[in-house]
């Protein structure tokens, strides 16, 4: 029978954070983590289900920023665990934590899934600038500066996306 080992949060977490910080940063983290699993999922959706004359332009940028996005969710799901905190359990707990609505129109024009991932991106562009801003009052280097590179592909999407758009 495996033997149960209990962790004892102490005052201060294996980063040399207080349990306040940890908590704090986790739980901006996780939604986050959260927004971004959604947005992946609403990305690929539009990947998948695109249609018309720009079609094969709109599928592959769809698809490109999809792997960009999903390539977050390893290193803030491992940066919370570095400062030691725990992170998403489950899709129902990313349900709960997301911020982004999900899609599921059967038609959905090709200017409209656009402005749609724009917002989308945009929004959690804001969201990582507030976390960003958490992390710098909680002294956590680290985070905010991997947030740093985090919003500017952000932006860089939302700047894709938004001139895509105009053509459209």
């Amino acid at each position: 029978m495996a033997r149960k080992i209990e962790k004892k949060r102490t005052s201060e977490s294996l980063g040399g954070f207080s349990i306040e910080a940890v908590d704090d940063v986790s739980n901006a983290m996780n939604a986050l983590i959260a927004d971004v699993f959604s947005l992946f999922v609403k990305t690929k959706n539009f990947h998948w289900h695109v249609s018309g004359p720009h079609f094969r332009d709109y599928h592959l940028l769809f698809d490109d920023q999809a792997s960009q996005i999903l390539a977050l969710v390893d290193a803030m799901a491992e940066r919370v665990r570095k400062i030691g905190g725990t992170t998403i359990r489950s899709i129902g707990h990313i349900e709960r934590l997301s911020q982004i609505a999900g899609n599921e129109e059967d038609l959905l024009s090709p200017p409209a899934m656009l402005a749609e991932l724009c917002a989308d991106n945009a929004a959690l562009a804001e969201r990582m600038r507030q976390t960003h801003s958490l992390c710098d009052e909680h002294g956590d280097v680290a985070s905010t500066s991997l947030l740093e590179n985090w919003i500017d592909e952000a932006e860089l999407r939302v700047w894709f996306l938004a001139e895509t758009g105009r053509s459209s």
